[in-house]
Parts: C-alpha cells; structure tokens; sequence
C-alpha cells in the first residue's frame, strides 16, 4: 500500500478536469465500497452475538418473526441495494465519466498532438508543423489538447494519470483523447500495456508549460538542425552520416542526409532532458555510454553497439550535444 503512495504517478492528485473527475469517481467508489464492508460485518457481529437464541421472541400469531427480518436482510441488503450501487456507479463511471475524458470533435480543440508507441519509446508528433520529438511531449497550459494516439509496431497504451484515463494504441487504428492540463508542472507518463522485453522503461513526460513559452518552444522545434560549430562537431556529423550501418540508417535529423525511421528522430536531441524512455538522464556521460552500449541500459533494443575509438565517440558526442 505504500508503495502505492506519492510519487509522480498519481492518480489521486489531479491536475485536469477530467482526471478530478476520475479521482472523484474513486473515492466515491471506495466510500461505498466501505459502507458496505462495514453493513456486512456489522450483520456479522449481530448474528455472532445472538448465536445461542432461539427466536426473537414471537406470539401466536407469529412464532418466527426473526425469518421475515432474515428474508428483509437477504434480499434486500443483498440483492436490491447491491443492484441499485452498482447500476448507479455504471451511470456515472461509463456514461458521465468516459462522456467528459474522452475527445471531443477535433473542431473543439485548440492543438492536436500525435502520439506513436514504438517498442520502447514515445514519439511526438505536430500536425501542421515538422516539429517532431521523443519521450518529452511539450503542451500549453489550460488549453484543450486533441490527443490521437497511434503505433508503429504493437499494443501500446498511453497514460499520464495525473491528467487524464489510458488510452490504447492499436496497429492500424487512431484513438483519441482530450488532454488538458490546469497548472504549468511536469507530468509523468507510462505504456500502460505490455509490450515486450523493456515495457517498463518506456516513459514519457508532459511538459506543461505557459502559452508563449511553448510556441517558442515549439518555432524551434520544427526549425532544421543547427549546423555544427565547431571542427570536432563537423568530425561527429560526418560520423552520423556516414555509409552503410552508420546512424543515419535509424535515425532522422532535419537539415541533413539523414533520413532514418527505425530510431528516434534527433533533430533537436539536445533540447531534452532524457534518453532511451527516460532511462538516463541526457548528459555527456551517459549519451556516450549509451552510444557505446545501449544494451547496458536497455537489453533488447534495437540500436548495435558501435565500436568507436574514444576520438570518433568525443566528436560525435560532440556533434549530438549541438542539437539544440
């Protein structure tokens, strides 16, 4: 139960409308869930403590009072009550509920944002833009957000609990979802659904940040790769784009040759705080190490492991931590 408590992932610590509608829902839930725990033992203590009477002291007319009174609690504690709780929770948990968390029509929201489950990491997409992204979704604060979740592979399932339910990918269909977000935070997420070897490293964070902070953010985000700076960085770019095997076969970064789709797009790599799912934080070290050995952090996935002299790993660190 503790372990249950607190931390990023909290579904009882809402921060959109629809997700206090969830958390409402559950504590309603578990109040009438404990109301009747509570009828049941109290029955049970009373039928304990009168364990060793016979009767509840009828007449003539009535001999056996006590059996009507048994019949009352049977159906009616047990059958009627049960029946109306639980037409009365499906009233409001999958019509009221689900009528407010899912999406609207397209026309009443603000942005729309695609979400791709990939075995194992997120992508962002921008219709309308060519800003593209991975694992750190960025969204405006208060505004209505038409979430449409895709997959490139499997089944996946998107769910950032403090703003709204799960919704699955699945392969050749687009689901949708409203997203929204009443304070300016940052919101973890989770594949809520299994989906091979390194399900549980496949993380996302929502970024909520204020309106014009994030269509700053996202002008440089759709704009091409900065061009590297200095010679060392130029070194680490001809090393992404070199021939065959090379990581431009995977990976994608707009401005260059590079045109790959099996990897994350890195067009802005630098930009986020995160690498591989939010396995590793993104700092020198670790992207080094990850280039080296990614199956260190992340067995099973699809990136090799390159032999590169500690020359050609520096420069293309270096290039990588230009990609702003």
């Amino acid at each position: 139960m503790l372990a249950g408590c607190g931390g990023s992932q909290n579904t009882l610590n809402p921060h959109s409308h629809q997700s206090a509608d969830i958390a409402n829902l559950f504590w309603v839930m578990m109040a009438v869930s404990f109301g009747g725990l509570a009828l049941i033992t109290g029955l049970l203590v009373f039928a304990w403590v009168r364990r060793g009477r016979r009767g509840l002291g009828g007449d003539a007319e009535d001999p056996h009072p006590g059996e009507k009174l048994s019949w009352f609690v049977v159906v009616g504690m047990g059958v009627v009550f049960p029946l109306m709780v639980i037409v009365a929770l499906f009233i409001v948990g999958d019509w009221a509920i689900v009528k407010v968390t899912q999406a609207p029509a397209a026309s009443s929201t603000d942005l729309t944002v695609e979400a791709i489950g990939h075995q194992w990491y997120w992508e962002f997409r921008y219709p309308g833009t060519k800003a593209v992204t991975a694992d750190e979704m960025h969204i405006p604060v208060g505004t209505r957000i038409n979430l449409v979740a895709k997959t490139a592979d499997v089944i996946h399932s998107f769910w950032v609990p403090e703003l709204n339910r799960k919704i699955d990918t699945i392969p050749g269909q687009e689901n949708r979802i409203l997203l929204y977000a009443n304070k300016v935070g940052v919101y973890r997420g989770q594949c809520a659904e299994f989906c091979g070897l390194q399900h549980a490293h496949m993380g996302m964070l929502v970024f909520v940040q204020p309106k014009a902070q994030f269509q700053t953010w996202l002008k440089k985000q759709a704009a091409p790769a900065a061009k590297p700076a200095s010679p060392a960085a130029r070194r680490g770019e001809r090393a992404f784009l070199g021939g065959s095997g090379s990581c431009s076969s995977c990976h994608a970064i707009r401005g260059t040759p590079a045109r790959g789709f099996v990897g994350p797009d890195l067009t802005h790599l630098a930009s986020r705080t995160t690498l591989a799912g939010l396995t590793i934080p993104n700092t020198r070290g670790y992207l080094a190490r990850w280039i080296t050995d990614s199956q260190h952090f992340k067995p099973g996935n699809d990136m090799p492991n390159f032999h590169l002299t500690d020359g050609e790993l520096q420069s293309l660190v270096k290039y990588l931590e230009g990609l702003k």
